[in-house]
């Protein structure tokens, strides 16, 4: 199975962030003798000092790779500054569409400018980047490493689709990464694996080397509540005595990362200087309106719970400017505006009212609160003591304080030292520790479609089909395992097919998911196509059967599939297509 270090000198993951993307390291040998002495980069090109980069991808106009990260983002700016850049394309916090929509392997992206191009190109371009960096950096310490010494994790949400997750499979490979060379983490999952290495939490609760292991022993439950850039994903896991993980509910989560408060800061500004100023700022002025959101990200990481003090942030003279020719004075606006008591403008800067500040993590907040409550009524975690935040975004005081308020009586809250960075290392400790997951939650009834001999008491009669002479109730939904059915890594489940044609050169067996644990047919409102599956068949004489057995893997981050010739015992070259 991809996804076992083997004999790779070094596992490397990615991590493909909504907002910021980076890569870590370590040697098998480091690995062995302290896990947690990974490397990770150091991105310039900003007034944070930042260990991973900005997910932005420029290209020129033939659609060739320019630039990532901060470089992207600069150049860009000129491009904007100078009047050169409706030739390029700008992509940026992209990663969302493949949460947001339907996936197919052909699904279009928009750029800055609303120009269109392949998705699966941009993604590509972007893993490229992070990749050849990652290996310039390890070949510049170790001279004569080659590709085929490292082992790559890439990460992805764990509330993904199957479909999802194929589809940076494929940009990967694409990217020049090897398929049996690359593993897909799940990022709490990964995030819970760095956890098992605690030597301290930023509270300082424990200073022991084994400081989680005091904390959450064998047999306890705890959540990993992974605050990102884009989603909040959230897993819960049991600790058993081997040091294996179970996970105990179906992942779950939403769109409730740091994004959503840029997007409430920016409908703030759009209140207040006009929606068209901010779009114009945005198309003609983008390094101002980029640098004014990087101030906010500084703002937004430090705003404290008790602050009485005004939120001071410096405008763009190109935004005042543009306020000053659609509304007139910048006092002006703001006595139009919905804040005229809560903010003031004064030299270029304006002073936001704690209050009015802290209101825009509100919702984003409460929505998370609201489903972690949720999940908090299922009798399956009533014993759960233990809450661990991770991510860049559980960094944030007022998310922490927010969450201590309302869990802190009866959980603990765990925030990791380098909590934005836990799923990056976490996610390079699972390539060298792949089965530290032994169990995991499906969250979808997985089956076929499947062709029984009709029966008049059990299938209506819309559902009769004639197939070789023989009467057979088309659609019907055969079950291979179900919504919230825990199992084991490399759980097999088995099916038997025959041909049913002669003449048939393949065999092509159509996938369903649910989210009902018992669908009758696939065309049920809960039941979707995942995807088919293409087995390639022999020729065979008139009159002789054919008998395949179809075996899909489940338990581990991606779904499996095989097929076995019953006759030969040969194992039959599958293509298993999501996209």
């Amino acid at each position: 199975m991809a996804g076992a270090l083997g004999n790779k000198l070094f596992c490397a993951a990615i991590d493909f962030g909504t907002t910021y993307s980076g890569y870590a390291f370590s040697s098998k040998d480091d690995y062995t003798k302290e896990p947690t002495k990974i490397n990770t980069n150091i991105w310039s090109g900003s007034k944070l000092l930042s260990l991973k980069a900005p997910t932005a991808v420029l290209l020129d106009s033939s659609q060739e790779f320019v630039a990532f990260g901060y470089e992207a983002e600069n150049k860009y700016s000129e491009l904007v500054a100078d009047e050169e850049h409706e030739e390029y394309y700008y992509f940026h916090r992209f990663k969302m569409l493949l949460h947001e929509r339907r996936i197919t392997r052909d699904i279009k992206i928009k750029d800055e400018l609303d120009k269109e191009m392949e998705a699966l190109k941009v993604f590509q371009y972007a893993i490229q980047f992070l990749k050849d960096h990652l290996f310039k950096s390890i070949s510049d310490k170790i001279k004569g490493i080659q590709e085929n010494d490292l082992h790559y994790v890439l990460t992805v949400p764990a509330i993904w689709e199957d479909s999802a997750k194929q589809f940076m499979r494929e940009a990967a490979t694409r990217a020049g990464i090897k398929s049996g060379q690359l593993s897909i983490a799940l990022e709490p999952e990964a995030a819970s694996i760095y956890c098992q290495h605690l030597k301290t939490d930023r509270q300082g609760d424990a200073k022991e080397k084994n400081a989680f292991a005091q904390t959450i022993k064998a047999g306890m439950k705890y959540m990993v509540v992974d605050l990102g850039g884009g989603t909040a994903d959230i897993t819960v896991h049991q600790r058993y005595g081997d040091g294996s993980l179970k996970e105990v509910v179906p992942a779950s989560g939403g769109p409730w990362g740091g994004k959503s408060i840029d997007e409430a800061f920016h409908s703030f500004l759009k209140r207040i200087c006009g929606p068209k100023v901010m779009e114009e700022l945005r198309k003609t002025e983008l390094e101002d309106f980029i640098d004014l959101f990087r101030e906010f990200e500084t703002k937004k990481r430090s705003i404290r719970v008790d602050q009485t003090n005004k939120v001071v942030v410096t405008l763009p003279v190109a935004l005042i400017d543009l306020v000053k020719s659609h509304r007139g004075k910048m006092e002006t606006a703001l006595e139009q505006s919905p804040y005229g008591q809560a903010v003031s403008y004064s030299k270029q800067k304006l002073h936001i009212s704690p209050d009015t500040f802290r209101d825009l993590f509100k919702s984003t907040t409460e929505a998370l609160i609201k489903h972690l409550e949720r999940m908090f009524r299922d009798d399956k975690l009533s014993d759960l003591e233990n809450l661990i935040m991770v991510g860049g975004f559980s960094e944030c005081e007022l998310i922490q304080h927010r969450m201590k308020e309302k869990f802190g009586k009866h959980k603990k809250i765990i925030i990791p030292e380098e909590a934005g960075l836990a799923v990056l290392k976490g996610a390079v400790l699972y390539g060298h520790q792949p089965k530290a997951i032994s169990a995991r939650v499906l969250r979808r009834t997985y089956g076929i479609q499947s062709w029984p001999e009709w029966d008049p008491q059990m299938h209506p009669e819309s559902k009769k089909v004639n197939l070789g002479g023989v009467n057979r109730c088309k659609d019907v939904f055969f079950k291979y395992v179900q919504v919230g059915q825990q199992v084991e890594t490399g759980h097999e489940e088995s099916q038997v097919f025959q041909a049913l044609k002669p003449d048939e050169r393949t065999l092509e067996c159509t996938i369903y998911v649910s989210t009902d644990p018992n669908p009758r047919y696939v065309t049920d409102p809960s039941c979707q196509r995942l995807g088919n599956l293409i087995i390639p068949l022999p020729e065979i004489r008139a009159g002789q059967t054919l008998e395949i057995e179809e075996t899909m893997v489940f338990g581990d981050t991606e779904l499996l599939v095989r097929a076995r010739d019953l006759h030969t015992g040969r194992v039959v070259e599958t293509q298993f297509d999501l996209l």
